[in-house]
C-alpha cells in the first residue's frame, strides 16, 4: 500500500502540475506584475498541496482558479491604503489630466492606461473579477462561470455591465467617443 505522501504526490502531479501554465497566464491578469504573480501562483500551488487530499479529481482548473481566487482576495485584505506624508507636495506629483491631441496619443499616452485602471478599480468585485478573468484573462465565458460558481449567463451580464460603466467613465474623462445616439 502506498504512503500518503506518495499518494498525496502522485495526485498532485495529477491534477495540479497540468495547470500551472494557466494559473500563471491568470495570475499576470490579476497582478499586472510578474514577481506579484509568481508569488500568487506558488501560494496557490501551496494551497493546494496541502488541500489535494480533499479534492474530488472533478474540474482541477476551476478548484486551483477558486483557490487563486480566494488567495488574491485574502491578499488584498491584508494590504492598507497609502497614505499622503504630505498632501500638498505629494499631490503635485500626481499627473494631471490634459488635452489628448489625436487617438495615437490617447492610446500610448498615461492618462489612458491610468483611466482604464481607475475605471477597473472602481467596479464592484463581481464585475470586476470578470472583466480580469474574461477580458484580460482569456478566460471563456464557461470557464469563468465555473471558476465563480455562477451561470454563464450571470458571467456575460456581468461583463456587459462591467464594460457599460467602464466606458461611460471613460467618455466623461474625455478618452473615448461619445456613444452616437445609442444608449450606453
Amino acid at each position: 500500500m502506498a504512503e500518503p505522501s506518495e499518494v498525496r504526490d502522485e495526485a498532485f502531479v495529477e491534477f495540479v502540475l497540468p495547470e500551472v501554465e494557466v494559473l500563471l497566464r491568470v495570475a499576470m491578469t490579476l497582478t499586472a506584475q510578474p514577481a506579484d504573480a509568481d508569488d500568487l501562483v506558488q501560494e496557490t500551488l501551496l494551497r493546494a498541496y496541502r488541500a489535494i487530499d480533499r479534492f474530488d479529481g472533478e474540474h482541477p482548473r476551476a478548484w486551483l482558479l477558486t483557490i487563486m481566487r480566494r488567495v488574491e482576495i485574502n491578499r488584498h485584505r491584508r494590504r492598507r491604503p497609502h497614505l499622503l506624508d504630505d498632501p500638498d507636495t505629494d499631490l503635485d506629483r500626481v499627473p494631471s489630466a490634459r488635452a489628448v491631441a489625436s487617438p495615437e496619443d490617447v492610446v500610448v499616452g498615461e492618462g489612458f492606461e491610468e483611466a482604464v485602471g481607475a475605471a477597473l478599480a472602481a467596479l464592484p468585485d463581481k464585475h470586476r473579477e470578470v472583466v480580469r478573468l474574461v477580458d484580460i484573462g482569456g478566460l471563456s465565458y464557461a470557464e469563468a462561470a465555473e471558476v465563480l460558481g455562477v451561470p454563464e449567463g450571470t458571467v456575460m451580464s456581468r461583463l456587459h455591465r462591467a464594460r457599460k460603466r467602464m466606458r461611460t467613465q471613460l467618455v466623461a474623462a474625455g478618452l473615448a467617443p461619445k456613444p452616437n445616439g445609442r444608449r450606453m
